[in-house]
This record gives structure tokens, sequence and C-alpha cells, in this order.
């Protein structure tokens, strides 16, 4: 659990083109923006990834959801972790994603965000609320719509359940040029339920 030390803290959001300096995810998601638009009628929209940095007096941690790259997740401050596309290959690192608060971290494409940074809060008790709220975040499948929401768990979708778990995620605004963050209303949702069941249980 991360704790709280003196005066310096900031909580900031960072909205990156999906594929940002990766060639193959930016085909991909335009592939998938293309076939989503012309089955709702409308037109395409250019789709981000969102991601944030958290500074404290100990120093800044990056919080990213990433693909496994290797079998030491204590370097990369690892939360969570759970199966992309199919749940019953999650045993295979190339079938895993890991839910990152990392201390000294990166973001991987951060020099592409647009619009960015948003500052979400300067307030120590919500920076530390959404630090220690990460590693219970939900893990369902990426790519997958399994808590029912209508819409598909992924990176955007942590992000946003941890600002709208802390309240903060109206601070995040929308994103840039009317542009979308796929999975942001799962999040979003999911935290919703969590709140409801923590108040019907209290």
């Amino acid at each position: 659990m991360v704790t709280s030390r003196g005066p310096e803290w900031r909580l900031e959001l960072y909205w990156v083109p999906l594929g940002a300096g990766t060639a193959i995810v930016r085909t991909c998601g335009r592939a998938y923006e293309a076939l989503v638009a012309a089955a709702a009628r409308r037109p395409r929209q250019p789709l981000f990834h969102a991601a944030m940095l958290a500074s404290t007096p100990s120093g800044t941690y990056a919080i990213e959801v990433a693909p496994v790259p290797d079998s030491s997740p204590g370097r990369r401050g690892v939360v969570a972790h759970g199966a992309v596309g199919f749940p019953a290959l999650g045993h295979l690192r190339i079938f895993r994603y890991e839910v990152r608060r990392w201390l000294g971290g990166t973001v991987p494409d951060l020099r592409y965000a647009v619009r960015s940074p948003v500052q979400l809060t300067t307030n120590p008790a919500k920076v530390l609320e959404v630090l220690n709220l990460l590693p219970s975040v939900p893990t369902p499948t990426w790519g997958r719509d399994e808590l029912r929401t209508g819409d598909m768990w992924n990176s955007n979708s942590v992000v946003s359940w941890a600002l709208a778990r802390a309240g903060l995620v109206g601070a995040a605004g929308s994103p840039p040029a009317h542009g979308r963050a796929p999975g942001w209303d799962a999040g979003v949702l999911v935290a919703g339920r969590d709140q409801s069941r923590r108040r019907s249980a209290a």
C-alpha cells in the first residue's frame, strides 16, 4: 500500500492515440473502428488509449496496462493481471496483460499524447486512493464483455474504473478531437456496480 508523505502530489491523465508509434496496433485499431462505425452508421472517430502518472514525494508512478513482456513482474510494479482474448489461453504469457503501478516507470508513446496532461487532482488523499485501488481492479478477459456492460474490457476500463471509484472520472473529460476511448464506459459501469454493492452491504 502507498502511504502519504509530504506535500508534492499530482494525478495526471494522458490521452495517447491508439497505436502511436506501433504500426500494427494503429492498423488494427483503424480496422476495428471502421467496422464499429459502419455497424452504427456513423463517421469514424480517432481512438485513444488512457494512461496516468501519479506524482508523489516518493517519486512518480506510471499507471499503465500492457502485454506481459517477461516473467519478472516485480520490476514493473505489476499489481494485477488477466487474460487477453481467450480465457483458456491465459496461462500463456502472450495471452496475458498486466496492470502496472510502477514507481519510476514509463508509459510507452507518452510523447504522442494529445491535449495532455489533464490534471485530475492535487489532493494527496485522492492520489493515494487511486494508487491503492489498483490492486483490486477487476481483471476480466481483455477485449471481451464478460461483465455484461455493452463495452469491451481493456486498458481504458482499468483507468476509468479507478477514477470512478475515487470520484474523479468527471475530471478526465472526453477524449480529444471528438475521439473515442473504447472500454472507458465498461470501467465506469463496473465501478458503479461495485459501489452499489458496498452500500448495500454496509
